[in-house]
Order: structure tokens, then sequence, then C-alpha cells
């Protein structure tokens, strides 16, 4: 596969998973804002700092107010992870390799786009009120996923689109964790109190994992919660599920046997899945959750870079003669 191909399959759904997620990100900072916590100063700036754009946010914009972030990651063009600007991306990749794609899979793609640009013209009701919009970037990103799922040959372009899903999916679940981190900070005394079983509870449901974490453990507890989404191998937005199954898709794709590796990417994926494998929430715990979600989230960008390194950057030799093909 050209790795021009490969590259625009992997980022088309990368910035459509990321677009989800930013949605994700707001929903579970409104619903924990609906548990009453009293005295929260500022409920808005983590959603800035959990994303890692605080720096261009201040040049922007300054004041952390519910507007001005929610512009921000909403509809900012100057924001390259605002959902516009993510959707927007997806839908130029997409556009460099329809003939990659399905039929169904450009549809989908570019009225996910149109949908998003057509809600700017209700830019001022939905910063007042964002739930419906939200919900509506959830069900188009699920739509171009399950068309993905049963359109495309689940061949190289499939390992390449689904890898770049989960990596960023693994990704966003650990930064939507640290939201909660950064809101519940500053009163550790509400640990266990029922609004924290509410902020909890609100994590879960913007994760779309409240049903199926109280089929396996009932009541919400905050331990279990992290167990849930951190080290759960068969919830489908854990992080452990995510790395485990993006690391099939680098194998399928590389050829090279589960168990060992020829690259960069998988080596780095490997160590870090092993570590997911044999941790348990106690010892989460006792490294920090802050501190844990922080390590994995430079891992995981440390193996976005190798996978770009392997199979995206062309070689010196193919930058010369015009020949930009994946390497495996």
């Amino acid at each position: 596969m050209l790795s021009r191909v490969a590259d625009a399959v992997f980022w088309m759904s990368r910035y459509i998973e990321r677009a989800e997620n930013v949605a994700r990100f707001i929903d579970v900072n409104q619903a924990i804002s609906l548990g009453g916590r009293v005295g929260l100063a500022d409920q808005w700036s983590p959603l800035i700092y959990a994303s890692g754009d605080e720096e261009l946010y201040q040049e922007l914009y300054g004041e952390f107010s519910q507007k001005n972030v929610l512009r921000f990651l909403m509809f900012d063009r100057r924001n390259p992870n605002s959902i516009l600007s993510c959707v927007g991306a997806a839908r130029e990749n997409a556009r460099a390799i329809r003939d990659i794609l399905s039929t169904a899979m450009w549809e989908a793609v570019n009225r996910f786009y149109l949908r998003v640009r057509e809600a700017l013209a209700e830019e001022r009701g939905i910063l007042n009120n964002p739930h419906d919009f939200l919900e509506r970037v959830k069900r188009s990103s699920h739509q171009v996923i399950g068309v993905t799922g049963v359109t495309l040959s689940h061949g190289e372009a499939w390992n390449f689109a689904t890898l770049g899903r989960l990596l960023e999916r693994a990704d966003k679940t650990s930064r939507i964790l640290d939201v909660k981190y950064f809101i519940l900070l500053p009163d550790v005394s509400l640990v266990g109190s029922t609004i924290d079983i509410v902020q909890w509870s609100a994590l879960l449901e913007s994760t779309s994992a409240l049903h199926m974490y109280r089929k396996r453990h009932g009541r919400i507890n905050n331990i279990k919660v992290i167990e849930f989404l951190v080290l759960d191998r068969y919830f489908p937005r854990s992080m452990r599920f995510c790395l485990s199954e993006a690391e099939q898709c680098l194998h399928a794709i590389s050829g090279s046997p589960m168990g060992t590796f020829e690259s960069r990417a998988e080596q780095l994926l490997g160590i870090l899945n092993a570590k997911l494998n044999f941790s348990s929430v106690e010892d989460i715990r006792r490294e920090g959750l802050h501190e844990f979600i922080d390590s994995a989230q430079a891992q995981i960008n440390a193996i976005g870079q190798a996978i770009f390194e392997q199979f995206f950057k062309p070689p010196a030799s193919q930058l010369q003669t015009g020949e930009l093909r994946v390497e495996s």
C-alpha cells in the first residue's frame, strides 16, 4: 500500500474518533457539573488542560468561561483539535483516497462533515445547550465506524483504520479519566460522597460504559470504575482492550507473529500492553492515577511516532524516485 494512502486511512480514522471523544469530554464535564458540586470555581479549564491545548487556548481566549471553552472545543477552526477541525480533516483525508474507501464510507464521512458545518448556523443556541449537538456527533461517528466494519474489506486499509481509531480511543479514555481527576483534586474530602458517586456515574455514562459496568460490578465504586476503564479486557473503550486490539492490527500489517517484534512500534506497543496485562488497580493506586495516565499517554504518543517512522515516512531513496510505499 502507498504510504500516503496508509497515512490518510490512519488519520481519517483517528480524526473521526477524536471528534467523538471531544464531544464525550464536554458531555462528561456537563454531566459532572450537574452533580451539584458547590463551590467549584472553575469547571471548564480541566477540559483544556486534559486535552493538552492550554497554550493555544490562552493565546486565543485567556478566560476559562463556559462559552469560550465550548466554542474552542466545538467550532473554532484555529484549534486543530476542535470537532469542526477534526471532522474537516477526516473528510479531506477521505477525499484524497476515495478510490480506496467504499462508497458508503465516503458518504458517511461526508455526511458527518456536512452536519457539523451546518451546525455553525446554530452556534449560539448550541453553546447554551450543547447536548443534542454532542449526541449527533457521537451518532455520526458510530455510523462511520459501523459502515467501515461492514463495507470495507478487512485487509491492510481496514487494519490501518482500526489501528488509528483504537490508539486514539485509548488515549482519550485516559484523558476523560484525567478530567475527573482534575475536577475532584481541589477537595479530596468528597471522595466516596454522594457527589463523588454521581460524578463517577456521569463519567461512565460519557464513555457509554455505565450499563456494562453495572452488569459487571453493580454499585459505583471509584476503584472499580478505574479498573473497568483502564484494565478491563472485554469492554471496547477500556485502555487495555483498545491497545490489545491495536497490537493485533499492527502485527497483521507487518506480518510478524504476536509476542515478537520487528519494529520500534511493535516493541513499544508490546511493552505498554504487557504493563496493562500485568498491572492491578492497586498498582495504579500506588503509582497515582494521574501519574499512571500521564505515563500511558506519553507511551501512546511514542507509539504513534514510531508508526509514522515505520509506515508513513518515506525513505530518502523513495522520495527521489517518487515511489512512496509502505515498508513492513
